[in-house]
């Protein structure tokens, strides 16, 4: 950084642990104004985001502001998740990665607004968000500098609490034992059972989701709409799809739904474990895969199969700004042509069940067809020919290996 600058540093703030650190770290260090910014990007109410600025002025932000960016995430990257059924490792709903490029961008804006030297992030050296949060800045910032405390000085969680304690700021350390990171898409839980490929999170370590056995012995059945493949409505009531997520992570974490644990691989070439909570994607994938079954052809769903894989990966992986991101989100949206129609779901003990679903472009025609019995497209002399010629590459290859 230039020598004598007074320009302030912006600091992406959680009000977590190791972003807590940073504000008294940053301002002991360079000598220069810290500003705060929270971009929420959901996981926060009211009560919380008053908190969260009430933390960063008592650390000794110089300003904190607060950035709702649940509208932009969403039209950025969560509708390509709904539209490609995107779940990492078969398990995985991307629960807070893809908010980083958002969160990056607008912390940028606040950083240039204000003149600033340099733009600030708690990641750690180990994780996958250090890797999202600066391939963003690198290709969005201009030249804007990134500091890491935590990555830099390669601080322990204890060590971080030891540092704000010793300057009288109070830590909760039985909080401070998980890693908690909150989002409109879900929550995920690190702690000394994700350091273990055995280790199983305790119910108290999940903060919004009711534990299984301990949910309503009753089961709940929701409605949902979608219009190309974008929820638009619950239970008949005509609702943003933030306004849908929101609700379904109420009602759905009520129900314990959601609650998982993920294996994977990291940007870093590591394996890594994580606890986490998605009540919402939970019940949204599912419902609208099912939908996807009775207006697409067996091609389309197999193609956006590989590609909502291939998708997430990028995603996943900080490669968002890649042109091949575009490409793919612009199949997915061609897709969702016909996918529309409404989904039942039953919700019990941890379990989101597609009941079943109907589609004015529904390709599930009884009155052409019904499967097992009869149909009005071809009779028994076809079906016979068919299934004569169907197989005869496979009996090619099977006599051609058998002559050997």
């Amino acid at each position: 950084m230039p020598d004598g600058s007074t320009a302030p540093i912006v600091l992406a703030f959680s009000g977590g642990l190791d972003t807590s650190f940073c504000v008294p770290y940053l301002k002991e260090t360079y000598g220069v104004p810290v500003v705060t910014v929270t971009v929420n990007t959901g996981g926060f109410n009211a009560e919380q985001l008053a908190e969260v600025e009430a933390r960063a002025l008592e650390l000794g932000a110089a300003e904190h502001r607060t950035i709702d960016a649940r509208q932009a995430l969403w039209d950025e990257t969560l509708r390509y998740l709904v539209m490609g059924n995107v779940l990492r490792g078969q398990v995985y709903p991307l629960c807070v990665g893809p908010e980083r490029v958002t969160q990056a961008r607008m912390a940028l804006d606040v950083a240039r607004e204000l003149g600033a030297q340099a733009l600030a992030h708690g990641s750690t050296g180990a994780g996958n968000d250090q890797v999202r949060f600066d391939v963003a800045v690198r290709i969005l910032g201009e030249g804007m500098k990134v500091i890491t405390p935590i990555r830099e000085l390669a601080l322990s969680r204890d060590a971080t609490a030891d540092y704000l304690e010793q300057r009288g700021f109070p830590v909760n350390r039985e909080k401070a034992a998980y890693s908690i990171n909150r989002g409109l898409w879900g929550t995920t839980i690190g702690g000394k059972e994700t350091h273990r490929t055995d280790g199983v999170l305790p119910n108290d370590a999940y903060p919004d989701t009711t534990a299984p056995e301990d949910a309503p012995d009753t089961p709940e059945t929701l409605t949902l709409r979608f219009e190309q493949g974008v929820p638009v409505a619950l239970n008949g009531e005509a609702l943003s799809a933030i306004e849908i997520v929101e609700r379904l992570a109420e009602i759905g974490g009520r129900h314990g739904v959601g609650r998982g644990m993920h294996v994977g691989d990291t940007i870093l070439g590591i394996k890594g474990r994580v606890g986490f909570e998605a009540a919402a994607a939970a019940i949204l994938i599912p419902a609208h895969r099912e939908l996807e079954k009775l207006v697409l052809t067996r091609w389309q769903r197999y193609q956006k199969d590989h590609l909502g894989d291939f998708y997430g990966m990028l995603l996943h992986e900080g490669q968002y700004f890649d042109p091949v991101m575009r490409d793919l989100e612009a199949f997915f949206s061609s897709s969702q042509d016909v996918v529309t129609g409404d989904v039942a779901v039953q919700l019990f003990k941890g379990s989101a069940r597609v009941l079943g679903a109907t589609a004015p472009a529904s390709m599930f025609n009884t009155g052409v067809a019904t499967y097992g019995e009869e149909n009005t497209l071809w009779d028994g002399r076809d079906a016979e020919g068919f299934t004569t010629i169907y197989g005869v590459h496979a009996l090619l290859a099977h006599r051609a290996r058998n002559a050997r």
